[in-house]
């Protein structure tokens, strides 16, 4: 059964910058693409960056591109998110997710397995 865990939410200013982080179990996390993707109160939940199985390749909303990396440690069964120049509009629940199929995606429908969730509030 696979298990997907969030963590290093939390509140920071305007510009600051946090890292979250996926740990993985269940099956070969080397195997399968990544993503991460996020929901603000009141809306649909959204893409936000993906990565394929080995690293190489990722993928960025245009909202984060630049301010944010994606990247995984496979060896660590781990996915991470590096946020920097945070702001108020990224306010939301940040989900990780794993995909049956060795590239990322930005298509929610595309994804097999969620996280439960890490609060990440930016204030201004």
């Amino acid at each position: 059964q696979v298990q997907l865990v969030e963590s290093g939410g939390g509140l920071v200013q305007a510009g600051g910058s946090l890292r979250l982080s996926c740990a993985a179990s269940g099956r070969t996390f080397s195997d399968y693409g990544m993503g991460w993707f996020r929901q603000a109160p009141g809306k649909e939940r959204e893409f936000v960056a993906a990565i394929n199985w080995s690293g190489r390749s990722t993928y960025y909303a245009d909202s984060v591109k630049g301010r944010f990396t994606i990247s995984r440690d496979n060896a660590k069964n781990t996915a991470y998110l590096q946020m920097n120049t945070l702001k108020p509009e990224d306010t939301a629940v940040y989900y990780c997710a794993e995909r049956s199929r060795a590239a990322g995606s930005s298509s929610l429908n595309d994804y097999d397995y969620w996280g439960q969730g890490t609060q990440v509030t930016v204030s201004s």
